[in-house]
């Protein structure tokens, strides 16, 4: 496949998060490449540049030669072949390697720490100004128009590298964590799209030196790699084609975010309808909510906003029908509540303390210690929901030492439920998970949990956990919620004061069947979503893969190749252009 095939398929993975960043990369390598622009057969051929740069460097001084002389040789496969007029060389032979500045102590110099040198082509690096006796000694020397390559990890796998520009004084120091060249005759442009190529980061990361987390390029990689140069007028031709071509993926990058700031617009101006419902159109807001979502929804962490609808729907009565001769006339009247939020009139609004079987209690206080025939405890991970609310079958440890009475106070049933009491994030505090059976052993819960033992002839468990996910509840748990030495925790006579949403028993069967109902759709729509977004993502590597790999042929793309990306991608979409620059 041509770079301009791949360019005409770029609609079908244009909504990948990574496909334009991936495009940029391509860029980059086709550039080193010669595929970007033509050959003019009457460009001065790169052989004739290296022996000028050879002729420049010999006219140094010895001081200013930097340390090139001193790289060990290394040996490197040559990897693709070259077009007319190119040669393969290395920075060793382009400029010099680490140089050295000479100033007076009074001068004001750029300094440029590993955090102002940029990631992205075409974004300068910006430097804090300090009198050059501050930064003479302990840190790496460049000048106007040198070249600087981030050497450590993992600051060098996100092509941290630049060229300064713009220095005060014209010199500088910076960061230690840096490969220094200044360019002979060479486009420090071009010098820093090589460095910033996946040819060139992909074939470094392997011979990278040292310790996880101060792993380093080697100076023999920087300065002996491969370095396919072009003739020097090519050079200028290439960077001026590549800053042309970056400008053009700005805006499709820009038109990818206007795109999905619109769906999102759109999901929650949809949703938001139905959190806060107009009772005289809330069926057909709700009917086109559920019908367009699965359409505009693009990531699978959208689907998150949707779930959240679905809890606040259940437990204002609006997924399920009320039916005739059900009621909470049986609950004594005196135990309901009347809040600001309306419910059907067959609900109302009970403390849990009303729906508890026995009274809620912290868990065993002391530490489980794994004996092979203990008891089972859970952890405290079981008191944080996943997202169907069940407890996880691992979720259990071992305690050695628990008599019949500990194991009665302690014990967990199935239909149990679960409320985390303490935790450093307010979010986990106070949400229910339900226990289910799945232990051949009665297990007990631990101290950072409390049981919540539902009376099931007045609520069913799956219904108060449901209902304890929602906003109206959740907005109850916080508000009795407190903090202690920077974590929040809430206690169980708060916990049971609680108020929720109650309908009668047979429409709280009815609720839960059908929210499980459309969490299910939920899951498949995450699915659908995760796997189109994982089949873009292997699609476009794919593309860009053959693309890479036919650049080897005879075919260069056109000039207006990459214009030829379909109009859809970027329609719409507000020009972006870079900030004027000189690299």
């Amino acid at each position: 496949m041509k770079a301009a095939e791949l360019l005409a398929m770029y609609e079908r993975v244009a909504d990948a998060p990574a496909a334009v960043g991936k495009l940029r990369l391509l860029v980059l390598d086709l550039a080193i490449r010669g595929k970007l622009v033509s050959q003019n057969e009457t460009d001065e051929p790169a052989e004739a540049l290296l022996n000028q740069i050879a002729t420049e460097k010999a006219a140094l001084p010895r001081r200013s030669r930097g340390k090139a002389a001193t790289v060990e040789t290394a040996r490197f496969d040559i990897p693709f072949a070259l077009p007319p007029g190119w040669r393969w060389s290395c920075l060793h032979e382009a400029g010099v390697l680490s140089p050295r500045n000479e100033a007076a102590d009074d001068c004001l110099a750029a300094f440029v720490p590993m955090a102002l040198v940029s990631a992205d082509y075409g974004t300068e690096n910006e430097h804090a100004v300090k009198p050059w006796k501050d930064i003479k000694s302990g840190y790496s020397h460049f000048a106007e128009g040198d070249v600087g390559l981030a050497k450590i990890t993992p600051c060098f796998e996100n092509r941290k590298s630049t060229i300064f520009r713009n220095l005060t004084g014209g010199f500088g120091s910076g960061t230690t964590e840096l490969h220094v060249l200044r360019p002979i005759l060479v486009d420090p442009s071009y010098i820093l799209i090589f460095l910033k190529s996946p040819f060139f980061i992909d074939g470094g990361v392997p011979r990278m030196t040292g310790t996880a987390g101060q792993k380093r390029i080697p100076v023999v990689y920087f300065a002996k790699s491969p370095f396919p140069l072009p003739p020097l007028a090519e050079q200028h031709r290439i960077v001026a084609k590549v800053d042309e071509l970056m400008a053009l993926c700005d805006q499709l990058e820009a038109a990818r975010k206007d795109r999905e700031a619109a769906r999102d617009r759109l999901a929650a101006a949809s949703l938001a309808r139905i959190n806060a419902p107009d009772p005289d159109t809330f069926q057909a807001d709700a009917r086109f909510a559920l019908n367009v979502l699965p359409a505009i929804s693009a990531r699978p962490d959208q689907v998150k906003q949707l779930r959240q609808t679905i809890l606040n729907l259940a437990v204002r009565g609006k997924l399920a029908a009320q039916e005739s001769g059900e009621s909470l006339d049986s609950f004594p009247a005196e135990l309901l509540e009347t809040l600001g939020e309306e419910l059907p009139s067959t609900w109302g609004w009970v403390k849990l303390e009303h729906l508890l079987a026995e009274e809620t209690r912290n868990g065993y206080s002391r530490k489980p210690d794994d004996a092979p025939d203990g008891v089972p405890i859970l952890r405290i991970s079981a008191g944080t929901v996943r997202r169907d609310g069940i407890v996880a079958e691992e979720a259990h440890k071992l305690i050695s030492g628990i008599d019949e009475v500990t194991r009665r106070q302690y014990g967990i049933d199935a239909g149990d439920l679960l409320a985390c009491r303490f935790n450093g994030n307010k979010a986990f505090v106070g949400r229910l998970t339900l226990f289910t059976d799945y232990l051949k052993v009665r297990p007990i819960y631990p101290d950072k949990l409390i049981r919540v033992r539902v009376n099931k002839r007045l609520a069913l468990p799956a219904y108060v956990r449901l209902a304890a996910d929602s906003d109206l509840v959740r907005a109850e748990v916080e508000r009795l919620c407190a903090t202690t030495v920077g974590n929040w925790g809430i206690s169980a006579s708060n916990l049971k004061a609680v108020r929720i949403p109650l309908p009668p028993l047979a429409e709280q069967r009815r609720v839960v069947n059908r929210v499980n109902a459309l969490m299910s759709l939920c899951e498949q729509l995450e699915t659908s979503l995760s796997n189109g977004e994982a089949a873009r993502n292997s699609l476009l590597d794919a593309l860009l893969n053959d693309a890479l790999r036919s650049a080897g042929g005879d075919e260069v793309p056109s000039p207006d190749a990459f214009e030829a990306i379909p109009a859809k991608a970027i329609r719409k979409s507000p020009l972006h252009t870079r900030p004027s620059r000189s690299c």
